[in-house]
């Protein structure tokens, strides 16, 4: 098929374009590169364009005769939303809608949306959560991605639309082949900002929250590789042309890990001492997010390949090294 995805030459996108070419798919890549900077152009035929820009699409998808849409273009740091919320809703709202329209006049109307676990209430247990857990954001990001899955089920409701909704949870690791990694500017996330503290040994590594209601205080996420949330990107085209209407799956592991026991893991992945200390906790951050996805299992065909939380730090310790190293 011809596949437009937005935002490919982000971090999971870029993913997402080489698993999609060697799937056979014809890839069109849009990105504005205000974040995105991987090279994608071996697998995917690459246009600057913003989600906002509907006339642009319009005529991108007609163009290339596009036969579906995988939308990863958004911004995604917790923090930063709650500090500037408008932008989120200005990029991921109306951004979505922007590019909803455009599919809309251009009859393009199958899509696999991006979202997060960010979107669901706050989990109280240890119990991984399903699709059927309540959706109740605690930070514009989260909100900002509901919004769109409610618009989303509304346009299949009534537009005849297709969407497959993908919430996942930490995206980690980087492409086994080393080929592409996380590369954000600037970097947020706890597992390349522990990897560089580890390996140039910086003094000053921040632990956001000491306090939270988990076994050693600090919160516990659920980690999945990359590669794995991408090819269940590609198994949702399929999915979405035999199956009409909104469905929305979990990617995750079923296993949450506290960020002390992550930063154990890439002490030992790369054989150094992370030196930190314990700040505040970040506004917007929940206890404990833990995926259940039996659904996706069953329905989709999709589980983990690369499920081991040490499989996953070993790829994204290849991907600092090799990015420390470029000039």
């Amino acid at each position: 098929m011809n596949i437009l995805v937005t935002g490919g030459r982000g971090y999971i996108g870029s993913h997402a374009c080489k698993l999609l070419a060697r799937a056979g798919h014809k890839v069109v890549c849009i990105d504005d590169e205000s974040y995105g900077r991987a090279d994608v152009s071996a697998y995917a035929e690459c246009h600057r364009i913003s989600t906002r820009d509907s006339d642009k699409l319009t005529a991108l998808l007609r163009d290339k005769s596009i036969d579906a849409v995988m939308h990863f273009a958004a911004y995604i740091f917790v923090g930063e939303s709650v500090e500037k919320p408008d932008l989120y809703y200005e990029n991921n709202v109306a951004g979505t809608l922007s590019l909803l329209a455009a599919m809309k006049a251009a009859e393009v109307k199958k899509i696999i949306f991006s979202s997060t676990c960010a979107t669901y209430a706050e989990l109280k247990n240890p119990e991984p959560l399903t699709e059927l857990h309540a959706q109740d954001p605690i930070s514009p990001y989260g909100r900002s991605k509901l919004m769109c899955e409610q618009i989303m089920r509304d346009y299949c409701a009534t537009l005849g639309f297709s969407a497959v909704i993908f919430r996942y949870f930490n995206a980690s690791g980087a492409d086994p082949e080393n080929e592409f990694g996380e590369d954000h500017v600037p970097e947020t996330h706890l597992v390349p900002l522990a990897i560089r503290a580890a390996l140039e040994n910086r003094p000053d590594f921040v632990v956001n929250g000491s306090d939270f209601a988990t076994a050693d205080g600090t919160a516990v996420r659920d980690y999945i590789h990359v590669s794995d949330i991408a090819r269940a990107h590609v198994l949702g085209i399929g999915f979405a042309f035999k199956n009409p209407g909104f469905h929305a799956f979990n990617l995750g592991n079923n296993r949450g890990y506290s960020i002390l026991e992550v930063l154990k893991g890439i002490e030992s992945v790369c054989g150094k001492k992370i030196n930190f200390r314990f700040g505040p906790r970040r506004e917007g951050d929940a206890a404990m997010l833990v995926g259940d996805n039996a659904l996706a299992r069953r329905l989709l065909g999709w589980s983990p390949e690369l499920p081991d939380l040490s499989m996953i730090l070993e790829t994204a310790v290849a991907w600092e090294k090799r990015r420390k190293a470029q000039p």
